[in-house]
């Protein structure tokens, strides 16, 4: 590769021809600025400079391989015509938490006007709402938006969690329950209790640690991380953090460009991850509209004539990396190019679960892409007593080769213990990783998962089950499940955490 002066890099410094120097190479962003997740102006403003400062404050540092074609890098910048006062860009000031920018609103927060919010000690969380609440004043608005936002009216986001209380319990007494084993294997993988940390994107808008922390803390608590594609720290750095005996998942996103998902895979299995878990409900990420506005509310430049509106928020212009055109065909091309076990995550009917098991595939993990992609598609603990029974008629030997997994909505150990009793192999959790990594950081995810594992003892104690395996559809009520009428009281620690969507004209 050529070398490329600083004074000629400075020359290309328009919207229509914009280069940029990113850890020492020279790339053509002319393309792709317009499409770039964050917006095209925290590029086209910074055309013909050192950016590497911005970059890495966000990116992983290989994320740029992933993404972009070859051709885009143009060389490396000679060092000796870099003036750093004159064509390096600064990184931002670490942006303010949503408490910092704004007075509580006293029916949130129960307070006063005008008093501070103080953020309470670790102590004093006692479920994973608690964890939420604190986030949502810790974090900043880009990141509150891009995390907590749902697709449209976000009911799908809401029934998650609420279809949890239209089961119930029926516990059994005088089981010996004085020892109490959650141990269990998920894709042969051992684990304290059968919960995973999912894959969720760009972990330092929650800590700056991001999805290091969030390895250090399943090592910690001996639970399976699934490394994230779109994630803020690259694949390597990720793996380097990992722990003597711990085991990773990692989640795919396949990308338009095959020969990128090829060289992807081949890197997760020379780093050791044991399964792959191809996302299939995401060929367009949903409008998710809290995010949306948000990076409206933030734009005073809106460019005009851009193919992609930059108003759309963090998650839109990511669909530009996910291949539409992924279909049933495509699982056999997958399992050309690899040996790792091939999951599908975001599978919503028992017909394509059995699908699934026809295309040979390890599992399936039912969800709905944790409410963010299609608004009233069904919740995963609804879904799965379906697939169960669709896999039971198709074969009931399935279990010996093929797992089912559920997420979406697990806040409670109860939760866990319910979707074991419908037949699930374990679930997994995305947004109480991220708002406890947001609220304390590493020590913030260990407490959390710590709490999962006290409650789910507790559950597992009062309905007579001293073992997973002793967990059993008998242990539940589950008819009301595709009723979707209230049929509960008010759930206070959802609602009073949940935040509303906002019309237009009551944004600020």
């Amino acid at each position: 590769m050529r070398k490329i002066s600083m004074q000629e890099v400075e020359r290309h410094n328009t919207p229509d021809d914009c280069w940029v120097v990113i850890n020492d190479k020279v790339y053509d962003l002319s393309t792709f600025q317009s499409t770039h997740p964050g917006g095209s102006e925290i590029i086209t403003d910074n055309a013909g400079k050192d950016v590497s400062n911005l970059f890495n404050e966000v990116h992983p540092k290989d994320i740029v391989e992933r993404l972009l074609s070859p051709d885009a890098c143009l060389g490396f910048v000679d060092e000796e015509t870099v003036d750093p006062a004159k064509h390096t860009v600064a990184g931002k000031e670490k942006a303010p938490s949503r408490a910092q920018q704004h007075v509580l609103e006293p029916q949130a927060a129960g307070k006063t006007e005008g008093q501070q919010w103080q953020k309470p000690p670790l102590e004093a969380m006692l479920n994973t709402f608690d964890f939420e609440s604190v986030a949502a004043h810790t974090m900043t608005e880009e990141g509150w938006g891009y995390y907590s936002s749902g697709a449209d009216d976000e009911i799908t986001l809401r029934e998650n969690h609420t279809a949890f209380q239209r089961v119930w319990f029926k516990p059994r007494i005088l089981v010996n329950v004085k020892s109490i084993d959650m141990t269990t294997s998920i894709l042969g993988v051992k684990s304290s209790f059968p919960l995973y940390f999912s894959a969720t994107a760009l972990g330092k808008l929650a800590d700056d640690e991001g999805e290091l922390a969030i390895s250090r803390a399943a090592a910690v608590n001996d639970v399976v991380y699934m490394l994230p594609t779109l994630s803020s720290y690259s694949l390597d750095e990720m793996l380097d953090v990992r722990q003597p005996g711990q085991t990773h998942f990692a989640q795919l996103y396949v990308n338009p460009k095959r020969e990128r998902t090829i060289e992807y895979v081949k890197r997760l299995e020379a780093g050791g991850v044991k399964a792959l878990f191809v996302t299939v409900d995401a060929p367009q990420l949903g409008r998710r509209e809290k995010d949306m506005r948000n990076k409206f509310t933030k734009t005073t430049d809106v460019q005009k004539g851009d193919d992609v509106n930059r108003s759309e928020g963090v998650a839109r212009a990511i669909s530009e990396f996910i291949d539409p055109s992924l279909c049933w065909e495509d699982i056999t091309w997958l399992k050309t190019i690899t040996t790792l076990p091939i999951i599908l995550k975001g599978v919503g009917s028992g017909l394509d679960t059995v699908e699934a098991l026809k295309m040979g595939c390890a599992g399936v993990v039912l969800s709905n892409h944790g409410g963010r992609q299609l608004d009233t598609a069904r919740s995963s603990i609804e879904i799965l007593p379906e697939a169960v029974a669709a896999l039971n008629g198709h074969d009931p030997s399935w279990r010996s080769r093929f797992e089912v997994c559920i997420d979406g909505g697990i806040r409670r150990g109860s939760d866990i213990f319910k979707a074991m009793a419908l037949g699930a192999s374990a679930v997994g959790i995305g947004r109480p990783v991220l708002y406890s990594l947001a609220s304390y950081g590493q020590a913030g995810v260990e407490r959390m998962c710590s709490l999962f594992k006290e409650e789910l003892t507790m559950v597992m104690r009062l309905m007579g089950t001293p073992s997973i395996a002793d967990i059993t559809e008998e242990h539940v009520l589950y008819s009301n499940l595709m009723t979707h009428v209230p049929a509960q009281s008010r759930d206070h620690l959802q609602l009073d955490t949940y935040e509303p969507l906002r019309p237009a004209a009551r944004l600020k």
